[in-house]
Parts: C-alpha cells; structure tokens; sequence
C-alpha cells in the first residue's frame, strides 16, 4: 500500500504535485530548451553534454531518457538527494515556500536565457571545493577560468565559467550545469602546429595536470558539445598533428572516427585514459 502520509499537513500526494520545473531550479538545474510541451535539462542524476533529461510540462512528470527511468517531484527528490521518502518529505516540506503546486508558464523565448552579470578571478569557497572535488587546483584553473556571476529567472547565481569564442560561457558548480548564449566551442591559440581537442572544461583542465608540458605547447580546442564537431573541422587542416581527448563512449566513439576519417594527422588519445571514461575521471581516481 502506498504511504499516503509522512508528516503532518504535508503528504505525498501533495509533494507529486509540486512543480518538477521549480524544484529543478531549487536545486540549480535549468532547462536547456523549452518546447511547447516540455522542457529539456542536462540530467541532475549523471554527467552529459546533451539535454537528454525531460518534463512534460503537461504531466510534471519527468524522464532520464539516458538513464531510462523517470517519475514525480517527490520521486525525483528521492533519486537526487539519495533521500528516504520521509527525507524528501521533510525537504520539500522546509522548502515549500520556494515551491509552485501549479505548473509555470514557461515563454519558449526568453525561459532558458542566462544573463551574465559579473566576471572575476575564482574566490569562492563553493566553487573552490567543487574544483576540488573533481582534483582541480585553483592555480591550474585561474589562466582559463572565472568566476562568473549570472542571473536565471530573476535569482542570481554564481558558477565556474569557461568561455567560448564567441563570448558566450560554460557554467559549472555543483549543482548546475549550463551555458550563456551565444553556445560554441573554446580555440586556445598558441602558433603551435599540434591542436589537442577535448570535449569539456573539465577534460581540458585535467589534461594541464596530466600532461603540462604538451598542453603549455599545443593549441587547443575545448568542444564544449560534440554538437560543434563539424564547426571546427575549417580549423583542423591549418595542424600538422591533432590529437584527440575525446569521451569513452558511443557519442565520442563516433566523433573520434568521423575526424580520423577526414585528417591522416588526426591520433586518438583515449588509451592515454583507457577503463575511464574521461580524462577528468581518470584524474580523479589517480589522485586517490
């Protein structure tokens, strides 16, 4: 039988309908887009770099199409926290003043743009600890990175910002993986003949650490999505050697062997991280 109560005046049939897009963004997950129906995230449950995590704005309900399971508000607090029912209840119950029991009118224009409000040298202890977290000195991170204060809905937020060549920024924290418009690719130029190309901020930095001399060397490309792996093939024949650092996965199976197709000169790098899926998580472990 299902639990009906947990604490008073607070049940779960109340917490299923509370809006998953607001405890998203309690949380600090944004959506990526926004459909008429629907909203897309970069999932709160796993590292990715394409929207692959749903709520159907009609439902509130959500689905990890990577992880290929879904459910409520409540459900979802449970897979995000690692809570007991009872912990989400309790959460939500705390919280339930930041909370809607109605959807919100998302406007598929304007809904999902960051603005960025302030950019300085990285100082905060949150951020800091996140970076330490994933065995990133702040040293190694303060030449390419900032801090970057932004604004989402009218709340202010502060992130790790990456930026692209266009001017736009990759945002990362704990909580919060995004973007600022215009979204592209990162081209660190340095007159080398050797471009190394990897897929996140996080790659790029652990690869400082792993390999310093040839990143100090080398040009380098920092994807940000493997969305731009066509956007940058005009750059790869002004190299004589490209090496690549992309995922261990299906999507960075494929991307790998597109560009090792097109360039002779083209190396994939991934033994260098071989039984890890990125270069980041092989750096993690190492430093254990």
């Amino acid at each position: 039988m299902k639990e009906k109560r947990n604490i008073p005046g607070f049940t779960c049939e109340r917490a299923r309908s509370i809006c998953i897009v607001k405890i998203l963004a309690k949380l600090g997950h944004f959506p990526s887009r926004i459909a008429e129906k629907e909203a897309w995230f970069l999932s709160p449950l796993r590292s990715e770099t394409k929207a692959s995590f749903k709520v159907s704005l009609k439902l509130n309900r959500w689905y990890d199409h990577g992880l290929g399971k879904g459910g409520n508000g409540l459900d979802l607090i449970v897979a995000i926290k690692n809570f007991s029912v009872k912990q989400a209840l309790e959460f939500l119950e705390d919280n339930c003043t930041s909370f809607s029991f109605q959807q919100p009118i998302l406007k598929k224009r304007t809904a999902s743009k960051i603005e960025v409000l302030k950019i300085k040298g990285i100082e905060h202890q949150a951020l800091i600890q996140y970076m330490a977290k994933r065995k990133i000195p702040v040293k190694v991170a303060q030449p390419y990175c900032k801090e970057v204060g932004f604004s989402f809905s009218g709340k202010e937020y502060f992130a790790i910002g990456l930026e692209n060549h266009l001017g736009g920024w990759e945002l990362r924290n704990s909580y919060f993986k995004g973007s600022s418009s215009p979204k592209s690719y990162t081209y660190i130029k340095r007159k080398s003949k050797t471009l190394l190309i990897t897929e996140g901020m996080f790659d790029f930095l652990s690869l400082i650490i792993l390999a310093k001399d040839l990143v100090k060397a080398s040009d380098v490309i920092i994807l940000n999505s493997l969305a731009f792996t066509n956007k940058i093939k005009s750059h790869l024949s002004n190299y004589e050697n490209i090496r690549l650092y992309l995922d261990s996965d299906s999507e960075g199976d494929k991307a790998t062997a597109e560009i090792l197709k097109l360039f002779k000169n083209a190396t994939d790098e991934r033994n260098s991280f071989r039984n890890y899926k990125d270069l980041n998580e092989k750096l993690m472990q190492c430093k254990k």
